[in-house]
């Protein structure tokens, strides 16, 4: 890996990806404990919106990637607050009208020649330094958010009755919520692509969950898992020339199904344990009762 960094490109892949770890480990942290994970993948795909209005109309593709993101994010926040019944089928219509729109721009775009690949499965190897300057401010204004407003999150994640009574205004900050979450998945795309992008997210708070004793410590460690995953799957792109999105969350899905494995070890030793006290104290008792 050290050998790979002697290339611009691959430092700028270095540091564009360690800021989605951070991204991830913040933002994916919040998704997996509101349990908002199928929103989060309504957000990403209907962001393709945001991809073909911008080749269509020639604009900036980060500003204007985020400004439709945002819009279709602040909707589906507003429908899981005042149709929850019917929340999961209006975010499925939103995240499919939202693809189609950006598939139909982007076959009406004069001279069509967009790389479709790169934006389904990332392009983390062409990553200019302004767009990682963009990421860096970003990843700001979400660590500043965590800092002032630690203690509403955490009590609006795990009990939104209590975050009311304790004065929080918990549909706004709802909605700051799914607005930063549209902005880090729209920067996490560059990295993995929009098809990958929720396994980014949701994969590293997934296995740190069952290790953290504190909400903090949680994205602490997804964080970490993030960067890692993110230095073995660039090393595997860089040695093997893959796709660099892919290998990215190909490592972090075997980490995920390792983790698996561990678990149902770990809770085979603990019914066996289990067992064999049951069957120890049966025998103390056959054995008092004998005496």
């Amino acid at each position: 890996m050290l050998e790979a960094l002697q290339f611009e490109f691959m430092r700028n892949a270095l540091m564009a990806g360690l800021l989605a770890s951070v991204l991830c480990g913040v933002m994916g942290t919040l998704v997996v404990v509101n349990r908002i994970v199928f929103l989060s993948g309504g957000i990403a795909h209907a962001a393709y919106g945001g991809i073909g209005l911008a080749f269509f109309m020639g604009w900036p593709f980060l500003p204007t990637t985020l400004g439709f993101t945002l819009a279709a994010a602040v909707l589906m926040a507003a429908v899981t607050i005042r149709a929850r019944h019917r929340a999961d089928t209006i975010i499925g219509v939103i995240w499919a009208v939202g693809m189609a729109i950006g598939v139909i721009l982007l076959d009406l775009t004069p001279g069509y020649n967009v790389d479709l690949m790169s934006y389904l499965f990332g392009s983390i190897l062409t990553v200019p330094f302004a767009d990682i300057r963009l990421m860096l401010i970003i990843t700001a204004v979400v660590g500043v958010a965590l800092v002032f407003l630690y203690n509403d999150l955490l009590a609006m994640s795990y009990d939104e009755e209590f975050a009311r009574i304790r004065g929080v205004p918990v549909t706004a900050l709802y909605f700051f919520l799914i607005a930063l979450l549209a902005v880090s998945i729209v920067v996490i795309i560059q990295v993995v692509g929009l098809i990958l992008v929720i396994a980014l997210l949701t994969i590293p708070p997934f296995i740190s969950e069952k290790y953290a004793r504190s909400l903090f410590a949680m994205m602490a460690l997804s964080t970490l898992m993030g960067a890692v995953f993110t230095i073995c799957g660039l090393w595997l792109s860089f040695t093997y020339d893959l796709t660099s999105g892919a290998a990215i969350i190909l490592v972090a899905g075997v980490a995920f199904f390792l983790s698996l494995l561990v678990d149902g070890l770990k809770n085979r030793r603990l019914r066996r344990r289990a067992q064999a006290e049951a069957l120890e104290a049966a025998d103390r008792e056959n054995t008092a009762e004998s005496a």
